[in-house]
């Protein structure tokens, strides 16, 4: 089946669409031995698609894995300031995986990789509403700032869906509570407590989807299941 060629080397792992799109523009991925134009498109089962010279990696090498984040710990794949970076973490399985979407390094939990981009667009875009949930312990608590922070906010000109919260625990103006989105703005849950009134102490992010962190250890990693990855998917 015919498919845009940023698409098709998106979908394989290799980069985000944008960069492959940049890899088109220099001159770096050719079809059949010739070099390939922006807007291109190609039968992955029949073409020869290579990027620098190397042919794409087949669907079958795609893996899919879980990280228990600690705090301290980036998403980005590279970070000028030399920090330390959650890639790190699962260099050891044996495959480049990328971070499916972010936790921001003062942040813990859930953290997905994959080779698979067709997999990590599915969770990343807006449209899907995938579920993550969050424990949050905060300080500045009162009945009132929970209120607010039930309510829906607009963040970066977008509209997001009314959050669900409960209270776990309380005292003395610092509470833990639990707190369900449906996006993945950037430090959402941070800002969405800030506007409330409250100071994020620390942030865990215990399921995405139908996904949970479980009882994995912090700094550790683990396959997803043939069977969690079919319910992502769904």
């Amino acid at each position: 089946m015919l498919e845009r060629i940023q698409k098709i080397i998106s979908g394989r792992g290799i980069a985000s669409r944008r960069k492959a799109e940049q890899m088109i523009t220099a001159g770096r991925v050719t079809c059949n031995g010739r070099v390939c134009e922006l807007g291109e498109s190609a039968d992955p089962d029949v073409d020869m698609i290579l990027v620098d010279g190397k042919p794409l990696p087949s669907r079958s090498a795609y893996v899919y894995l879980m990280l228990h984040k600690p705090r301290g710990y980036v998403t980005t794949l590279s970070d000028e300031k030399g920090r330390k970076n959650a890639a790190q973490l699962v260099a050891d399985c044996g495959v480049r995986v990328y971070p499916v979407g972010r936790l921001d390094m003062d942040s813990e939990g859930l953290l997905l990789f994959t080779n698979d981009g067709d997999f990590a667009n599915l969770l990343m875009h807006p449209r899907h509403e995938v579920k993550k949930v969050y424990l949050v312990d905060v300080t500045g608590y009162t009945d009132e700032a929970l209120s607010r922070l039930r309510l829906p906010v607009t963040l970066d000109g977008y509209k997001i869906r009314t959050p669900e919260v409960t209270l776990v625990d309380r005292t003395d103006g610092k509470a833990r509570l639990r707190v369900t989105i449906h996006e993945g703005r950037n430090r959402q849950v941070r800002r969405m407590c800030a506007m409330a009134g409250m100071e994020v102490l620390r942030l865990i992010r215990v399921s995405e989807g139908t996904l949970a962190l479980g009882e994995l250890p912090r700094g550790k990693w683990r396959y997803l299941t043939a069977a969690e990855v079919e319910n992502l998917k769904k």
